[in-house]
């Protein structure tokens, strides 16, 4: 019981300074500064034919001088027609700068092959990330150009949100209930990512929505030393940042805001959670480490608390005032998200979830430890 006390007084820490480094992170004004940015956008793409007419609309309509952004889409050995469609886009919008490249493979990592790739083929002084089954603003490249004028980050990370459930599945309850549950924890990473920079100890970030100098990126070699896992884009790259002393910045503004698509099965959910886990151990902050013993430590100890109460060899009374602590704490910092992202009607779900989510991490981070994982219909080995 002391031990189950200390995990919830260190998890109870962690939550206060990541509320307080949300609330204290302001949200980011538009402003009417002139474009003087230029932007290559990179896209690694795998059998994404359902997802690219959605983001190459939503390209047409960023509101940007076309001279001062290009598009650079690299194949990641696609096995569908996913080219055969970005091919036909140029002939739609022939004003874009668009370039389609084949992924060249040196390391264990496609995506950060795919970003290599573009890279050394990119014209332009800042790199901006995104996934091909996401939407990306109007405003994205204006407020990004705002605000990098206005603070001279080297490297900013953006906020990614679920995009709202299709029509078509508002009577399916199962997608609905996977759909909240998964809503409310990219919530909470959303809040723990800008909490993170808000207090100066950024860990986290989201490729999805990432933008960095490409010379500061040349500079600390890339990927370098971490391209034999398999994922970490975004994470290793802001360690590096981190460590030779780069201004960096999250970007909390809903002009920037990218939308992606949720996952379409609890197994597809499962195995993208074990990928994103996998990397943690690498993870070189004392932060960082800090902050994913503190999440583990106390899904686990709840987990094994259930057992022993069940078993009657611990009173359940003390047990259930640690799980309201954290309850009460998850609640105040996922509703912080939630109202900046506009998606309070999630919280319905906050109770269930709630009681399903020590057992659904636990699971996760044991898997993530000892397993292998699949991505795009290939495995990598941890």
């Amino acid at each position: 019981m002391f031990i189950f006390i200390i995990i919830c007084i260190c998890y109870s820490v962690l939550m206060l300074m990541l509320l307080y480094g949300w609330k204290k992170t302001p949200e980011f004004p538009a402003e009417n500064s002139p474009a003087e940015i230029r932007f290559s956008i990179i896209m690694p793409f795998r059998n994404e034919a359902r997802n690219l007419p959605i983001l190459l609309k939503s390209l047409t309509e960023i509101n940007y001088p076309n001279s001062k952004f290009e598009i650079i889409l690299v194949n990641d050995e696609s096995e569908d027609n996913s080219v055969e469609i970005i091919e036909g886009f140029p002939q739609l919008h022939s004003d874009f700068r668009i370039k389609v490249l084949d992924n060249e493979r040196t390391s264990n990592s496609p995506k950060k092959d795919a970003i290599n790739t573009a890279i050394n083929s990119a014209q332009f002084e800042y790199i901006i990330t995104t996934d091909a089954d996401c939407q990306v603003p109007e405003n994205w490249l204006k407020s990004y150009n705002d605000f990098i004028l206005k603070t001279g980050n080297k490297l900013i990370a953006g906020p990614v949100a679920l995009n709202a459930l299709p029509a078509a599945n508002t009577n399916n309850k199962r997608k609905n209930i996977l759909r909240n549950f998964e809503d409310l924890d990219v919530l909470s990473l959303q809040a723990s990512t800008g909490g993170a920079f808000g207090i100066g100890k950024a860990f986290m970030c989201n490729g999805a929505n990432l933008c960095y100098e490409k010379d500061a990126f040349l500079k600390v070699s890339g990927f370098a030393g971490n391209d034999n896992i398999a994922s970490g884009d975004d994470v290793f790259l802001l360690q590096k940042f981190q460590q030779e002393n780069y201004k960096i910045g999250f970007l909390k503004s809903k002009e920037v805001l990218v939308y992606t698509k949720p996952q379409q099965s609890f197994g597809d959910l499962i195995s993208q959670r074990i990928r994103w886990a996998s990397k943690a151990p690498a993870y070189k902050s004392l932060f960082a480490k800090f902050t994913g013993i503190s999440v583990l430590l106390m899904n686990l100890s709840l987990v094994i608390a259930v057992f022993l109460v069940f078993l009657q060899i611990l009173p359940y009374q003390p047990i259930l005032i640690i799980f309201l602590v954290k309850f009460n704490l998850d609640f105040i910092l996922i509703y912080s998200s939630a109202n900046f992202f506009q998606r309070e009607t999630v919280l319905r779900s906050y109770f269930w979830s709630s009681i399903f989510y020590p057992f659904f991490s636990t699971y996760v981070a044991v898997k993530s430890l000892f397993s292998d994982f699949s991505w795009k219909g290939r495995q990598f080995k941890n």
